[in-house]
């Protein structure tokens, strides 16, 4: 694994790790850190850097929802085009072209079920290639970014036996 690779790879492990912890863990000095993660953000492979949040813990929790969208391209209009209007969107955390039954897979974030259902009615089924919507709410967020949360959660369904 070169230079880069590893300094990715502690970055998805934990973003907030200093120049120093970084050069301490690869055996790198701090200023060929610095370099490299320069160059991982001037390249573009670096976008960003974000909190992994329990939605669990948050009061009130967020209402999140995966959202499947179906389009029927035509000689003027890319999966390119329609990404770009959709990810503008704030609700819109993630935007990804899948293959399978459904061509978009977004995951949507809101205060509320309604909000959800007034965004996906009113903002993405209106956009003319988009041929069908499928909402699918999330109801428990056990592992996301490679961060497993709580494993003790209680599980709050009633037993039932007959």
């Amino acid at each position: 694994m070169d230079e880069r690779d590893e300094i990715l790879e502690l970055l998805r492990e934990n973003a907030r790790y200093s120049t120093a912890d970084l050069a301490r863990m690869t055996g790198l000095d701090e200023a060929a850190v610095e370099d490299t993660v320069a160059a991982l953000e001037e390249e573009g492979a670096v976008v960003g850097y974000r909190a992994v949040v329990d939605p669990a813990k948050l009061d009130p929790e967020p209402v999140q929802a995966l959202v499947e969208c179906n389009v029927t391209l035509d000689r003027e209009t890319s999966y390119d085009d329609i990404a770009d209007r959709l990810g503008r969107f704030p609700e819109v955390e993630s935007l990804r072209l899948v293959s399978g039954d459904y061509d978009f897979a977004l995951e949507v974030e809101a205060e509320t079920m309604g909000e959800v259902s007034r965004f996906v009615s009113e903002k993405v089924a209106p956009v003319p290639e988009i041929t069908q919507t499928v909402t699918h709410y999330v109801m428990e967020t056990y592992k996301t970014n490679g961060h497993l949360f709580d494993e003790t959660r209680e599980d709050d369904r009633l037993s039932y036996s007959p």
